[in-house]
């Protein structure tokens, strides 16, 4: 199909990624013709979720992508004289300094295949001690390339699989039921005991877990698909504007979300949880009843602050911190309020940013659960294609793999006309939005780019044990030094669908200063203890066990300024990628600010009409009397693929 496209479109979207999937909806969702299409062999670019498996083989391509040479390209023949083109990158060069590293111990008698992937040679497995066990550990070694990938060996013996065996096998979507209440259509799943999730672990495995074996690189492998790990890590404010967009567009329905169950705090070497609600700040043990009326009386301040403009107008000239160090709170207070309620810079936000912050954090308080946030569940990389599903359902037509070779602009009017794809087919649109990991150096060559550290662990228990093991959580480690940032922690349990039943995916996240690991490794060895085969079985471990690590460092295009590409034509518009924020509240800014400019006059992303509430036009009601039909009866069709998705629509019993 991908070599039959249709020549002409009126909305051209290259890349998947979540601002260019909420565009690409709501244009197809008001009339447009959409094209939607990406080079890479899934959705979401670096919005996506990946399986255990899928993600090294992500880690494989990255290596491969950097060892591309741009050959002389056949479509410059195809260029006119009156024509121009801006030739496209064919390589992604947004993920740098890749490191990653295996605690596990590997059971050798274990099958390491992905349970549900399609049968294979076994792979042999080399002892601990060679140095054959070292090199299959390790993914292709580091080179001057910024993209390319390293992999180290930690102290101590590693033993692991061979993972050229590992990466090469096949990836697949998985399914499961849920259990789900929904309020505003958004689905917020139950954390009842009575879930019935393979990944939510039993009253007999929770009875059972002081004596479970630990946790094998093997196992990890064969239940690869229960894991969906992020490329970005974020949450979603109950009243933030994807929330509100979800809501209003009815995209929910495709989707659905758990509470985020508790705030932690990391003080003096201790993991605590933080009293959000009011009914938390009465319950804790951890507040003093003085400390507790002065919580109070703050936050009820800071929900109506704006209000009291002589309260604070004299400390607008200094930072949050030192504002909080006049309000009559105690050091335990101003810690909790500024690190994990704001979640601010203890240097750079301001006395209102601050405010403004804690205001947004307690009007979120209450919609769905005890604490301001959702997650969706199976991950962040279910919502770009919530959004490319409502693009579908209204006709636009969808390509992965399936790369765009160059622009085509014309000198005379100095807009772009057409696109030139992998096939030599030139596509004909009047606007074209490109991710910006898309455009060549030439086009970059004045842009100058932010970059934000990442880390990926897996790890056996929790940073902060409870009587639940299916706890999801935040928490905020403030910078020790000058000129770093504070570093955010969202731990999840197996109940999220993003990893496997025992174990823990947790995702830190900092604006960078050097690479992920120096940012990020001083973090992880405060919270977690690297698996070690010399632990004794009686041996009483404080912190979680740390099974398996990834660093990486990935491109924040967000704050770029569209001026400071190179020569684009005014019907081009440029996506970023994602930022270092929490929330979601850029991407969709993003999205609807480049939506008025291609429809001015159009509702941005409306609900989709009800099948039963459409007239056609006549008396006849026979598929294909008018164009119209076609939305109504591909929106009746989505229900029945999506059934639990469907209950955001029916009343609750």
């Amino acid at each position: 199909m991908a070599d039959n496209l249709p020549s002409e479109f009126d909305v051209i979207v290259i890349g998947t990624g979540l601002p260019e999937s909420i565009i690409a909806a709501a244009c197809s969702r008001s009339g447009q013709r959409v094209l939607h299409v990406d080079s890479r062999s899934y959705y979401g670019g670096n919005w996506a979720s990946f399986s255990f498996s899928g993600l090294l083989s992500w880690l494989r391509e990255y290596q491969e992508n950097s060892d591309i040479v741009n050959e002389s390209p056949a479509w410059q023949e195809q260029i006119l004289e009156n024509e121009e083109a801006i030739a496209l990158s064919k390589k992604d060069k947004t993920i740098q300094h890749v490191q990653v590293f295996c605690y596990a111990s590997q059971d050798f008698h274990d099958d390491v295949e992905e349970v549900g992937a399609l049968q294979k040679n076994h792979a042999s497995v080399t002892s601990a001690n060679s140095t054959e066990a070292a090199d299959s550990a390790c993914l292709p070694t580091e080179d001057e390339s910024l993209s390319s990938v390293s992999c180290e060996m930690p102290t101590g013996p590693t033993p692991s699989s061979d993972l050229e065996h590992i990466l090469e096998v096949n990836d697949a979507d998985e399914t499961g039921d849920k259990e789900n209440h929904c309020d505003d259509k958004i689905c917020v799943s139950s954390t009842s005991e009575g879930a019935t999730s393979e990944n939510v672990p039993t009253a007999e495995d929770i009875a059972e877990q002081p004596r479970k074996k630990r946790i094998t690189y093997s196992q990890i492998i064969k239940e690869g698909r229960r894991f969906n790990i992020d490329l970005v890590s974020k949450v979603l404010y109950s009243r933030g504007l994807l929330i509100d967009l979800l809501i209003k567009s009815n995209v929910s329905r495709y989707a659905e979300f758990k509470n985020i169950t508790r705030i932690l705090a990391f003080r003096e070497g201790r993991v605590e949880q933080v009293p959000c609600s009011r009914a938390d700040v009465f319950n804790s043990k951890q507040l003093t009843m003085v400390e507790k009326r002065m919580l109070m009386k703050f936050l009820n301040f800071c929900m109506e602050f704006e209000e009291h403009l002589d309260e604070y107008k004299a400390y607008e000239e200094i930072t949050f911190s030192e504002y909080l160090k006049t309000q009559k709170l105690t050091p335990n207070l101003q810690y909790f309020v500024l690190h994990s309620i704001a979640m601010t810079s203890e240097t750079a936000s301001s006395t209102i940013d601050g405010l403004k912050a804690t205001k947004h954090f307690l009007h979120c308080l209450g919609r769905y659960g005890n604490t301001p946030f959702l997650f969706p569940l199976y991950g962040q990389g279910e919502l770009p294609q919530c959004f490319c599903r409502m693009c579908a359902v209204f006709g636009g037509i969808y390509c992965l793999r399936h790369s765009v070779q160059c622009l085509v602009v014309d000198k005379e009017s100095g807009k772009c006309k057409a696109i030139i794809d992998q096939f030599g087919q030139r596509i004909m649109s009047k606007h074209f939005l490109v991710e910006d990991s898309y455009f060549s150096e030439n086009t970059c060559s004045h842009v100058q780019y932010r970059q934000i550290s990442r880390a990926v662990l897996i790890t056996d228990r929790s940073v902060l044990q409870t009587d639940s093991d299916q706890q999801i959580s935040i928490l905020t480690v403030p910078a020790e030094e000058p000129g770093t940032s504070a570093v955010r922690v969202i731990e999840l349990c197996s109940s999220t669908m993003t990893c496997m039943k025992g174990t823990y995916l947790v995702h830190l996240t900092c604006t960078s200063s050097k690479t992920a690991r120096e940012d990020l490794e001083p973090v992880v060895q405060k919270l977690f203890t690297p698996y070690t085969e010399m632990e004794t079985e009686n041996e009483e471990i404080e912190k979680p066990r740390l099974l398996w690590a990834l660093y990486f460092n990935m491109r924040d295009s967000s704050d770029v300024n569209r001026n400071s590409y190179n020569d684009l034509p005014s019907n081009v518009y440029v996506c970023s990628g994602p930022d270092c924020g929490l929330g979601n509240d850029n991407a969709v800014k993003q999205a609807e600010t480049l939506f008025q400019q291609i429809c001015p006059n159009e509702d941005f992303c409306p609900p989709p009409p009800n099948p039963e509430d459409i007239i056609l036009d006549g008396d006849s009601l026979q598929p294909g009397t008018s164009d119209s039909s076609a939305v109504p009866e591909a929106n009746s069709e989505i229900p029945k693929e999506t059934t639990n998705l469907g209950k955001a629509e029916e009343p609750s019993e």
